[in-house]
């Protein structure tokens, strides 16, 4: 594929993956003043966030099948819609409980646009050529954890809270236009004739049974839930124990994305010369020890917001060579159930990152250690896992 055609087909894949995190981190800052005017505990705005995860997870495991079955265009256009829908409940709830009842059917809608062009990467290419793809989606996709908190600042200073729900309303929108006007459908009517609910079951027990693929989603999963952990408790930190503005802080938010996405970009480059698997293996080990050493320093030697920052930023970068990559390995082998393997990956993604932030919110007091204990603890079991699942010295 040329140059130009891996560029478009990031710009689309990316923008459409893009909605739903795009939900989620513009609303960040947006926590405090929830809270306040709709006279709700921290705890209630935090579940606001929590159920769109597991709405974001678990409906996967519904579209993945869809689009092997129906095609890979109109399943997304379900999910886009319905994320539009309920973007405009979010925006008019008049009380926390309808809130949260709105954010779960806002998650099914945005999950269409995480698990599909998943799918449709594996529809087009396998090994480096799909890494490749893949990082370059991700470096489109990173105009949200890089710019929406920021502009989400922006929105909420001037016009409130409620303003992030009708823009990304809006960029739901959009992306059914973009998806409209320039993705074509990857999956023909032949491929999709053996597709059906019995045979997504098979696939799912096929995938459950195949070991080197739930390693691989695990390593992925554990990657994904240090995020999470820092994600859902990083505003509390950063804001209310070191004392920055909602601004500052979303833009030390952005820069740790920045990290990730811009380390991920090195993932085909470093998969040619090495082998993905090789590639793994070193980048989850240095992921493992720079959380790890966020964490010692914090607790043991000084409670340093910029020490913390900087490991971070570094445990980031090399998590951005983790994710796409453990995520190719792992589609490699089902191509004729590509939709089946995205959606079962991406919801063990979630699900362990649900896990791990639910257990860190019971030990979280704002201060920066529970949140660090999360983040370490899920790097040494991702790269705990990495080193057992890729063992082999063969390459890949």
């Amino acid at each position: 594929m040329r140059s130009s055609s891996f560029l478009g087909y990031a710009l689309v894949l990316g923008l459409l993956s893009a909605v739903g995190p795009f939900a989620i981190d513009m609303y960040l800052p947006a926590l405090p003043s929830i809270g306040a005017t709709l006279s709700a505990s921290p705890g209630a705005v935090q579940a606001s966030l929590i159920v769109f995860f597991v709405a974001l997870g678990s409906g996967q495991i519904v579209y993945g099948p869809l689009s092997d079955m129906f095609g890979r265009k109109r399943p997304l256009y379900f999910g886009l819609s319905l994320f539009v829908l309920a973007s405009i409940g979010c925006a008019l709830a008049p009380d926390v409980k309808t809130l949260i009842a709105f954010r779960f059917f806002q998650g099914l809608g945005a999950c269409a646009g995480m698990v599909i062009p998943r799918a449709v990467v594996r529809d087009l290419h396998t090994g480096n050529d799909a890494a490749k793809l893949t990082s370059l989606l991700m470096l489109v996709f990173s105009v949200s954890p890089i710019l929406a908190p920021l502009s989400g600042s922006f929105l909420i200073d001037s016009f409130g809270w409620r303003s992030v729900f009708w823009a990304v309303g809006v960029a739901g929108v959009l992306a059914v236009g973009l998806l409209w006007k320039s993705l074509p459908e990857t999956r023909s009517p032949e491929q999709r004739a053996d597709s059906s609910i019995g045979a997504a079951a098979r696939g799912y027990l096929l995938l459950l049974r195949d070991r080197h693929f739930l390693g691989l989603a695990l390593i992925g999963g554990f990657g994904v839930s240090s995020f999470f952990a820092y994600l859902s408790n990083s505003s509390f930190v950063l804001v209310n124990h070191y004392g920055l503005t909602p601004r500052q802080y979303s833009i030390a938010f952005a820069v740790n994305a920045a990290s990730f996405i811009g380390a991920s970009q090195l993932t085909a480059k470093l998969g040619r010369r090495f082998g993905l698997k090789a590639t793994v293996r070193v980048a989850v080990t240095v992921y493992a020890a720079a959380m790890l050493c966020a964490l010692a320093v914090n607790a043991l030697v000084s409670d340093n917001m910029w020490l913390m920052l900087g490991t971070l930023f570094v445990g980031y970068g090399f998590l951005g060579l983790v994710i796409p990559s453990s995520m190719v390995l792992a589609m490699d082998r089902h191509g004729a159930l590509a939709g089946t393997a995205s959606a079962l990956a991406g919801t063990l993604h979630f699900a362990v990152g649900i896990v791990v932030m639910g257990t860190v919110s019971l030990f979280a007091n704002g201060a920066p250690v529970p949140m660090l204990l999360g983040i370490a603890g899920s790097a040494l079991v991702s790269c705990v896992v990495a080193h057992l699942t890729l063992a082999s010295r063969a390459p890949a």
